[in-house]
């Protein structure tokens, strides 16, 4: 079996990178998304173990000191991190795995897994990113001045990607995100193993 690719899909606050994932996963099978562990409270509606595992500050640290996480970062005054065993155990099964994480934990990730694919999801403009991020009511205007900076700051690294969506009409960025998952399970090396007795029946000599 050859194993699932592990994808780094980044993007600032208010991009779509939430409700592009999740469309995601309705087209396309055996695609699945690392569930972080946080050290922030579960937001309105969020569910432990769906969302994020919520972790208190000294459980998580204690996972840092076993080596734990694939990657670890601070973001917003807290901490969040992805278990590197469950990764591999869903990459050895064939899974294509995603990791909704920042430009810090994705650098961390690059350095353990080079071949992993990244992908980073922008707003089509600051206003565009705004609007979103005011259209969730959650925030008051204090904090939504700052993930506008915080924002500017994590968009300052879409060129350490290798793939880059501008989520301006959903639908359209919907269709680039599922064409590359496809195209990348095209590879040669790819199909070749996912279709080993197929490939040696049709270049059989004849009879």
């Amino acid at each position: 079996m050859y194993p699932g690719t592990l994808y780094i899909i980044s993007a600032p606050s208010g991009a779509g990178k939430t409700s592009l994932v999740k469309a995601l996963l309705e087209r396309i099978d055996d695609v699945t998304v690392s569930v972080s562990h946080t050290t922030r409270a579960p937001r309105p509606g969020e569910q432990d173990g769906v969302d994020y595992h919520f972790t208190a500050h000294d459980d998580f640290e204690q996972l840092v000191a076993d080596g734990g996480f694939l990657e670890h970062a601070r973001v917003f005054d807290h901490y969040y991190g992805t278990r590197r065993a469950t990764v591999i155990e869903q990459l050895e099964a064939g899974r294509d795995v995603i990791l909704e994480i920042d430009w810090q934990g994705a650098r961390l990730v690059r350095a353990a897994f080079p071949q992993a694919v990244g992908v980073f999801i922008l707003p089509p403009d600051r206003a565009a990113l705004q609007e979103r991020l005011r259209g969730r009511g959650q925030d008051s205007d204090e904090v939504i001045a700052r993930r506008m900076q915080d924002a500017v700051s994590e968009m300052s690294h879409y060129d350490e990607y290798q793939y880059l969506i501008i989520n301006d009409a959903f639908d359209a960025a919907l269709v680039d995100l599922a064409a590359l998952f496809r195209a990348l399970r095209l590879r040669a090396e790819v199909q070749q193993l996912r279709h080993a007795g197929g490939f040696s029946a049709l270049l059989e000599s004849g009879t």
